[in-house]
């Protein structure tokens, strides 16, 4: 054979070279599972790697952050990030922050140890609609939510109130991230009243509370999505978000 002549090497030896190796056949069906998800819903066109690696340990995949975004990098699946000035929650450079106390240790061993809140938004025909919730990391339970057409301190109050008269429960940590809602002064005074001790995540560090954006992600994929939000208003979807 001509080209094994030319590069010296045998007919066996120039085949083998041709043939993927292990390492390559994982990364191809790793891109594999990306593009499924990517291509689950049109939201998910716009997923960056943390939001791929979250819905790949949904489906008990794990994998790294560097391989992940080498994978979408060389096959061009890797978006602009966009910035959105009013995002779901912006962290008050002023307010004191809490120390993080969760440090990624979503377990616990029995109820009302560790509470996890967050905020997320839900498009619908007449507005956006915003669900705060409460997850104990006992049993990944929604102890409390609240839901709004705005997601002022009073959402997170009223979710984190809510939690506490249902588990008739004190003395918690209670973990978000830094948003304004959760570092002021009226959300703080209402923890206190339960003895709560606050818990906040690095800046920009969402996994630091990944169990709750799992739940969240979880909510829009096995519901939200399918039922198409956008076209019902805001008094419909919350009578079946946790229906």
């Amino acid at each position: 054979m001509m080209m094994c002549e030319v590069l010296a090497v045998s007919e066996s030896g120039y085949y083998r070279s041709l043939k993927p190796t292990p390492k390559q056949e994982r990364q191809q069906r790793l891109l594999v599972k990306i593009k499924d998800i990517i291509g689950e819903h049109e939201d998910n066109r716009n997923y960056g790697v943390q939001r791929i690696l979250l819905a790949l340990s949904q489906i008990e995949i794990t994998t790294s952050y560097s391989t992940v975004y080498r994978i979408m990098k060389k096959h061009g699946l890797l978006k602009k990030a966009k910035r959105h000035p009013n995002g779901i929650t912006r962290e008050d450079a002023a307010a004191q922050k809490s120390e993080n106390l969760i440090q990624r240790d979503f377990k616990s061993s029995a109820p009302n140890q560790k509470w996890l809140s967050d905020i997320t938004e839900v498009p619908c025909s007449d507005g956006k609609l915003y669900l705060s919730a409460v997850l104990d990391c006992f049993n990944g339970e929604i102890v409390g939510f609240a839901m709004d057409d705005n997601m002022r301190k009073e959402l997170c109050i009223k979710a984190f109130e809510n939690a506490c008269r249902a588990r008739n429960a004190r003395g918690m940590i209670y973990h978000s991230d830094r948003g304004s809602q959760f570092t002021s002064h009226a959300f703080r005074k209402s923890l206190a009243k339960r003895d709560a001790i606050q818990s906040m995540s690095g800046t920009g560090r969402c996994y630091d509370n990944a169990r709750m954006e799992s739940f969240f992600a979880t909510l829009k994929k096995e519901k939200l999505y399918k039922i198409h939000t956008e076209r019902y208003p805001m008094a419909s979807i919350k009578s079946i978000i946790f229906r």
